[in-house]
């Protein structure tokens, strides 16, 4: 054969190469003789002799009614919400998003044996991890809490090591279950001798966030990683996420909700989802139906977070300029009716200036979690000390 031709062939391969998004020597038909490997999840050590844990028996924190029967012990609502809510708010409370279970344990190895509710592990802005995994946090010898490990979900049922040859002595653990997914049955395995104390869920009073699929976890990488779970290890106090994904809309059911939990600050997220006029028509209403049966809760009106792409997309900008002006409007009309105890948080900065906060524009990334941790934190404390 020519060299020109050889060479023209050779080319042709790699600009094939390049328009299915690989790299030569990936594998493709070109190279049918060598198929690539299948994909397989990372190999797990040998399982040792393990004690069993089942959560159940002790509880989990943010898991608010829990005087009230659920339809499965991990959903987020109690059954009795089914008749009210919307249908796809009812099916989006079936996960487990900001709940957490703590333990103490001498334990050198800490394992998880779970069945989730759905066997769909992740999505295009969300990992398997984030989604459908645990996320383990200790607290080290300053009292901070700080990351230990995760598990790496490949199907529905998940019996995985967390995290192995942990250094000696004994340490309070927080396990935060799946975002996305719910969780049938969980419990906790540690090397037969160790010692494990379970810890019920803390008797103070949470802070509730309503909202959307932000609050809800999207589109952080793990389930620790959420503003919402941040926000708790920083302020050390239990919380609950009551985030519903493409539907945080200030719906009088959830308010019916919202209520019956005695709840320290309620954080009210929705713009998100909503446009000015759907804010204009509901938010007032929310806030009354609040205070009318918690006179004294603070509650914390958050402003729409602008998107990262919308310094170049000028209707998107007046969308989000609206929804602003519009919540504005509402905290001006319930403080001249003598509403008190409102907290009021802007949007423009909740994700930073430069544009890199988000996966999608929309989403924040760890990152744009972190920055908003960052803007709630002081109006959060603020709230709690009731300060002005």
């Amino acid at each position: 054969m020519p060299v020109r031709a050889s060479r023209w062939i050779q080319c042709s391969a790699l600009v094939a190469l390049a328009l299915v998004g690989l790299a030569p020597g990936e594998g493709t038909l070109l190279q049918a003789q060598n198929p690539p490997a299948a994909a397989t999840a990372p190999a797990q050590p040998a399982e040792p002799p393990l004690q069993w844990h089942d959560v159940s028996q002790w509880g989990v924190e943010g898991r608010a009614w829990p005087t009230l029967g659920r339809t499965r012990w991990f959903d987020r609502f109690p059954a009795v919400a089914e008749a009210t809510v919307t249908p796809t708010v009812w099916s989006l409370s079936r996960h487990s998003a900001g709940m957490l279970v703590r333990f103490t344990t001498n334990a050198d190895a800490i394992w998880a044996n779970y069945t989730l509710f759905s066997e769909r592990l992740s999505q295009p802005n969300m990992t398997a991890i984030a989604m459908s995994g645990l996320d383990l946090y200790a607290r080290d010898n300053a009292g901070k809490w700080r990351w230990v490990g995760v598990t790496r979900p490949t199907a529905k049922v998940v019996r995985q090591s967390l995290i192995r040859r942990l250094a000696p002595g004994t340490r309070e653990y927080a396990i935060y279950l799946p975002l996305y997914n719910g969780i049938d049955s969980l419990s906790i395995g540690v090397p037969v001798g160790a010692t494990f104390e379970r810890l019920a869920p803390r008797a103070e009073q949470p802070i509730v966030f309503y909202g959307t699929s932000i609050t809800h976890g999207a589109s952080a990488s793990r389930p620790g990683m959420t503003h919402v779970a941040i926000l708790g290890r920083r302020l050390d106090r239990p919380v609950v996420n009551l985030g519903f994904s493409g539907n945080g809309r200030m719906d009088a059911a959830v308010g019916d909700l919202l209520v019956k939990i005695d709840a320290a600050v309620y954080v009210i997220d929705c713009l998100p989802n909503m446009d000015a006029a759907a804010v204009t028509l509901k938010c007032v209403p929310l806030v009354k139906q609040i205070r009318a049966a918690r006179p004294n809760t603070p509650i914390v009106l958050v402003e729409d977070r602008r998107q990262t792409n919308a310094w170049i997309l000028p209707a998107l900008t007046q969308f989000h300029t609206d929804n602003h002006a519009a919540l504005r409007a509402c905290l001006t009309a319930l403080e001249k009716e003598g509403i008190t105890g409102l907290y009021y948080l802007t949007g423009d900065e909740l994700l930073g200036d430069d544009a890199e906060a988000a996966t999608d524009g929309s989403h924040p990334s760890d990152l744009g979690m972190v920055r908003q941790a960052d803007r709630f934190e002081p109006v959060l404390r603020k709230a709690l000390a009731g300060a002005r």
